[in-house]
């Protein structure tokens, strides 16, 4: 789960707006930034480990010239945690170009043995990124080879096409290209979200602009157009002319879990509103909690994200909705910070209860999900400490209990509280008096309700079914056995228990 966004301006300088485009994507990653801009024949790039505000400043205006640029911020599920990993990334041939991602390649050991045996080519980190992006270069060289320089356009699009038949997984991209333009493409499943808008440029023509997520259109004022297809690629050139490619035959299977957390709920994606999702979310988890006959004196939310589904179940059974939980909004997305200690010290300054709200009563703690466990356990504690009589928890999407391998930090079974174990043995792991999970066709229709031409959804992580049919036995015990995830488990507080991270990761 990263962020990416591009610019393509007839007449304006971009780095102001792109600062601000991140700055909306910034919940998509915190780990890095980085920002590249294209103008007078030249690249100027800037990045480093940090939020968009820290990695950036005023004197970046007078440096990151150019009409057209695009940024990055991220957070690692594959590679590693340094600096030398954040992105873009650049090759400089052909024509020089440069690369942000959003996603997961599940083929990349294979890549990587092509890339770096067959076409001779250096990699200068672990990142599936840097992968993809030299993948990419090889085959757009391979198309210049047959059909020689004169159509550049032409060649990049055939470029895309071979990438897409060899490279597996998820993938949303963005290229900035010497000489050419801005590219985007999306794979052929749509796993991962990317839309495309435009604005009136001074003069004749159009502005054009590419995100993860519509939230980072507007505040530079452009209209989104669309989202792009599975399989799709779209070229903005240099002089401001939208070329648009199928490159191979897609179907859209979006990931289910943007709507649950990993989106915004002001979002957009694939004709899906992220909030209207949420509270659909609320209505089906409402019956549940209906049909259990419990005594509950309020309904508590999990700030920020469970805030719609816990509102709708409220005001669906009657109970009282109650703000009980006060979070620090100086404390980032312990989900996506960088190491086990620092999520384990961020979860202890990130929520404070209100006794007030929980002495001597019932509650119910609504969460968007349960990934790990370690925070809302801590937050169950914390309840019975304030005062709470009785402690019930509902989880307004199904357990957790595949490794997610498509772009979210949770590549492995060693971290889901749900894995190999049944919900009674979760509630009793959580301390809760009960436990509640929302049914997994329920939470498909939630998400279907917003765009019902949409039949399937990557699910991966609940029902274990990879959509891109290439996920093996063998991948995913790579992945347990991988140096990063090793470290993981071994900061991991007692063996065999779940590890921390912050609202997605309760």
């Amino acid at each position: 789960m990263c962020g990416i966004l591009g610019i393509a301006s007839r007449n304006h300088q971009v780095f102001a707006e792109l600062y601000d485009g991140l700055l909306m994507l910034q919940h998509r990653g915190q780990d890095a930034s980085g920002i590249v801009t294209y103008g007078d024949g030249f690249f100027r790039e800037r990045k480093a480990n940090g939020l968009v505000k820290d990695v950036f400043g005023a004197k970046d205006a007078d440096t990151l010239q150019g009409c057209i640029g695009m940024g990055h911020v991220r957070y690692p599920t594959a590679g590693s945690l340094s600096a030398a990993e954040a992105q873009p990334f650049f090759v400089n041939a052909p024509y020089g170009i440069y690369l942000v991602h959003n996603g997961n390649i599940t083929n990349t050991e294979e890549q990587r043995a092509k890339v770096t045996g067959k076409y001779s080519r250096h990699l200068r980190t672990t990142s599936d990124s840097e992968i993809m992006l030299n993948v990419l270069a090889d085959k757009v060289a391979d198309a210049i080879k047959v059909n020689g320089n004169a159509d550049p356009i032409r060649n990049i699009f055939a470029g895309v096409k071979m990438t897409m038949e060899r490279v597996q997984g998820a993938y949303s991209v963005i290229c900035l290209i010497a000489g050419v333009g801005m590219l985007a493409f999306r794979d052929p499943h749509g796993i991962r979200p990317l839309s495309v808008a435009k604005r009136d440029a001074e003069g004749n023509g159009d502005d054009y602009a590419f995100a993860s997520e519509d939230v980072a259109f507007g505040i530079n004022g452009f209209e989104k157009l669309r989202d792009l297809k599975p399989g799709e690629a779209i070229l903005i050139d240099l002089d401001g002319n939208k070329h648009e490619f199928q490159a191979v035959e897609g179907k859209l299977t979006p990931c289910i879990f943007e709507y649950v957390y990993l989106a915004r709920p002001d979002s957009l994606l694939d004709g899906i509103s992220v909030y209207k999702t949420q509270i659909r979310m609320g209505q089906t988890l409402a019956k549940q909690i209906e049909a259990s006959g419990l005594d509950i004196d309020a309904i508590i939310p999990v700030p920020d994200s469970a805030r719609p589904v816990a509102l709708e179940v409220a005001n669906i059974t009657g109970i009282r909705y109650r703000e009980a939980l006060v979070k620090n909004r100086y404390v980032g997305r312990t989900f996506i910070m960088p190491g086990q200690e620092e999520r384990q010290k961020s979860v202890r300054r990130k929520l404070n209860a209100i006794p007030r709200e929980m002495q001597d009563r019932n509650i119910l703690l609504i969460d968007d999900s349960i990934v790990r466990g370690n925070t809302i356990k801590k937050i169950v504690q914390m309840c019975r400490e304030a005062g709470a009589k009785k402690v019930y928890i509902a989880s307004a999407s199904p357990p957790v209990k595949y490794p997610n391998v498509y772009g979210i930090d949770m590549p492995t079974k060693h971290e889901l509280i749900a894995n190999g174990r049944s919900i009674e043995e979760i509630r009793e792991e959580l301390g809760a008096d009960e436990l509640f999970y929302q049914n997994l066709e329920d939470l498909i229709w939630a998400a279907q309700g917003g765009n019902p031409d949409i039949d399937t959804f990557d699910c991966s992580c609940f029902d274990g079914k990879y959509v891109t049919g290439s996920v093996s036995e063998d991948y995913l015990n790579t992945l347990e056995s991988s140096s990063r995830v090793s470290k993981k488990i071994k900061d991991m507080p007692d063996a065999g228990t779940s590890w921390n991270g912050a609202t997605l990761a309760t």
